[in-house]
């Protein structure tokens, strides 16, 4: 008997598209398709002429952008010359995830589905719109659109006699299996990140180990904010950037956060074990090591510190043994209880080690194999490159404020990646972060005449010192910065720097500390105040401006 087949597509760039293309994925399992999920760009897109039945589940990013891991897809989509019947035998549905609170709402979306059906596709459905604005998030538009997708995939491909759909109590088999190694077996030699002669040019599957060499405080011990000016050395990395790119980090989590998983799941950390994928097309997650320890995978690919979603409280509740817990686990995975999971994760930013703390029973049954379908991996973080190789040559450098906040929990919520990189000193030996380059959004002119304003508040002024640096360095003098922030005495970022420049007549500095004098001032006012000088700039100079948060 041959099983129906199923190519679910995302493109994500903070993993909510990623999570519900898996839960289509599990769907799919129920219903004994054959089913692949997989990155629109980890797809061979030549390949797309040949499916029959293809789910698309993409977000919308920015100002109406594909996610990343889409964008090779995207370009290829809409080539001008791709027939109008290439895929008139696909028959598809899109998923779209946005927020309404910006004017190119789901526009990635209702773009592909309208190009696939342009290309002879026969949509199965309306786009479905998932909206973050929702009280309910995007499940308010999934839930329904998906009961509405199966009834149509079975009335084309109905279950072959005799099948009955998986019940949703029965508990699926994991992605891989885990195979502990005995305690004597040969070590391989060495970590899994080393400082090692690059093949390519650093990546997010080939970070390059970069060494820090400063972490400096540039906010006065006394101001409430930390942030940190931070170099890194990529020395013999082929990393090349201009004003503008941004630099990716892969972050860990904390020794301590280790531990207490650990010994919550009752794992032993020094434990190496080998996976194995379950079904023949499913890859092994690029970013491990194989054999790799529990100690590794815990600190360098759990995303332990995570909000979980509710897929986690789903698969949670089936290993549950205390029936008050499986009940809590089972309402926070249905329809009817998000409310209640909103209230319980999002709102007060609980963890997922957190959220495992208040499951005791269950946490301690976790069959390790599951591990990699229970916790997502941790995501790379995104800096502004705050410097230019033109002023440092081999060097990065970011501008990070050490995100650290209240909520109704009495413990701080503290961000992953800034808490970990503040904690680095590099005066204590060799210490090294795995990173990558990426291209920024902005552009900054390639004309030397061309004015430049530049609007940057608090660690928005990141970019604009890259540019500066650049710029000054070509010896261009057309350079306007208005700058923010609280204090003069505690929050004035490159302070000297930027004095230096105007000294020197590279720069036209505007500054605006809000909380110096009774009535606050902030950039739109000195842009106000400056407004002959700012429409002079545009109107005769033709000045590009640029602004960042």
């Amino acid at each position: 008997m041959v099983e129906q087949k199923l190519l679910v597509l995302f493109g994500s760039q903070t993993g909510t598209a990623q999570d519900i293309a898996e839960r289509i994925g599990r769907e799919a399992k129920r219903r004994h398709f054959q089913c692949r999920v997989e990155a629109l760009d980890s797809y061979d897109v030549a390949n797309l002429i040949n499916e029959l039945l293809v789910v698309f589940v993409c977000a919308t990013t920015g100002q109406g952008d594909p996610p990343d891991n889409m964008k090779v897809f995207w370009r290829f989509l809409f080539r001008k010359n791709l027939p109008p019947s290439s895929l008139c035998q696909l028959d598809y549905a899109v998923l779209g995830l946005g927020d309404s609170s910006y004017p190119k709402f789901n526009f990635v979306a209702k773009k592909l589905h309208k190009r696939v059906l342009q290309l002879g596709g026969n949509p199965l459905l309306p786009v479905a719109l998932g909206d973050d604005q929702h009280d309910l998030g995007p499940d308010a538009v999934v839930d329904p659109w998906l009961l509405a997708l199966w009834d149509k995939i079975f009335a084309l491909y109905p279950l072959p006699p005799g099948l009955e759909i998986i019940s949703p109590h029965v508990r699926l088999p994991p992605k891989y299996t885990l195979h502990y190694l005995a305690e004597d077996s040969p070590h391989p030699d060495g970590s899994p990140l080393q400082p090692v002669a690059p093949r390519a040019v650093p990546s997010e599957l080939h970070p390059f180990a970069a060494r820090m060499v400063a972490n400096r405080r540039v906010t006065a011990e006394s101001h409430f904010q930390d942030v940190r000016l931070i170099e890194f050395d990529v020395t013999g990395s082929g990393i090349t950037f201009s004003a503008g790119d941004v630099v990716m980090i892969q972050p860990q989590n904390c020794p301590e956060d280790v531990q207490q998983f650990c010994q919550l799941l009752r794992l032993d950390p020094d434990r190496r074990f080998v996976l194995k994928p379950m079904e023949p097309d499913t890859s092994l997650p690029a970013l491990l090591p194989q054999p790799c320890t529990i100690r590794h995978l815990v600190t360098h690919y759990l995303d332990i510190s995570c909000v979980p979603r509710r897929s986690f409280f789903e698969l949670l509740s089936f290993f549950s043994t205390n029936e008050l817990e499986r009940e809590k686990l089972q309402e926070f995975s249905s329809a009817q209880g998000q409310e209640e999971l909103y209230s319980y994760c999002n709102r007060p930013r609980r963890t997922t080690l957190e959220a495992l703390w208040d499951f005791p029973h269950t946490t301690c049954a976790i069959p390790p194999e599951y591990l990699l379908d229970l916790i997502p991996r941790i995501r790379p973080r995104a800096f502004s490159i705050a410097s230019s190789m033109l002023a440092h040559p081999d060097r990065i450098q970011i501008l990070m404020a050490v995100v650290r906040y209240k909520t109704r929990l009495s413990k701080p919520r503290r961000g992953l990646c800034s808490t970990w990189l503040a904690s680095l000193n590099p005066e204590q030996g060799d210490i090294r972060v795995p990173l990558w380059v990426k291209k920024g959004g902005m552009k900054f002119p390639a004309d030397p005449d061309t004015p430049v304003i530049m609007i940057g508040p608090g660690t928005g002024v990141a970019p604009f010192r890259a540019a500066i640096q650049e710029r000054v360095a070509q010896g261009r003098r057309g350079n306007c910065l208005f700058f923010g922030c609280r204090q003069k005495s505690k929050d004035f970022y490159c302070q000297a720097e930027w004095e230096e420049l105007v000294t020197e007549g590279f720069l036209t500095l505007f500054t605006a500390f809000s909380r110096d004098q009774e009535e606050k001032v902030y950039v739109q006012h000195r842009i106000r105040e400056n407004r002959k000088l700012v429409w002079e700039l545009l109107s005769s100079g033709s000045a590009h401006v640029y602004l960042a948060g």
